[in-house]
């Protein structure tokens, strides 16, 4: 019974410090995740400008003409582990060159709103990642505190109750058989 006491309450420790732990990695994701979201935000209004623009200057068809042949951004997700917890820790987007057999746009907009979407594209691949981050690494945060509040509030203390009734039991049992000693010694003597 010692030993599961000694056992829960080194656990509760360690649980406790790899909250401790996971709590600061958490608050350095909610941060990244912050300014990749305002990077993402304000790289997407820049180029939506653009945009607006180009389809002022040269209309739907030329939108059409200037996204024709280009091809799809590939993001790839590199993975990282803290505290037991697998989450995003960087991402590496590759978008595409206008390939030289693809129309050009026929307005300069276009091509800024081409060049601005290519690294909001990117901004945004970022901002996923730390999005994703911060939320596995939180819900650890969280399923950490339940584990740690649950040795703390309830398996302790039973433990401690139950060693508690387990020592008083015995002390009652040494001092009853320490009774029928006296008493056995009493009447040998007689």
């Amino acid at each position: 019974m010692r030993h599961s006491l000694d056992v829960a309450v080194r656990g509760a420790d360690l649980l406790e410090q790899k909250l401790r732990i996971l709590r600061s990695r958490h608050q350095r994701l909610l941060h990244a995740e912050e300014a990749a979201a305002r990077a993402w935000r304000e790289l997407l209004a820049e180029a939506e400008v653009w945009l607006l623009r180009g389809l002022l200057l040269g209309g739907e068809r030329a939108l059409g003409s200037a996204a024709a042949g280009l091809g799809h951004a590939e993001v790839t997700i590199h993975w990282t582990v803290s505290m037991g917890v697998r989450h995003p820790a960087s991402v590496a987007t590759s978008v595409p060159a206008r390939p030289p057999t693809a129309a050009a746009p026929s307005n300069t907009a276009l091509v800024h709103a081409e060049a601005v979407y290519a690294r909001a594209v990117r901004a945004a691949a970022e901002y996923a990642a730390a999005h994703a981050a911060a939320e596995l690494v939180g819900a650890e945060v969280l399923s950490t505190r339940h584990r740690v509040r649950a040795l703390r509030r309830h398996w302790i203390p039973r433990l401690r109750e139950t060693l508690d009734q387990a020592d008083l039991a015995l002390e009652q049992a040494e001092h009853e058989d320490s009774v029928r000693r006296r008493w056995a010694a009493g009447t040998t003597e007689r």
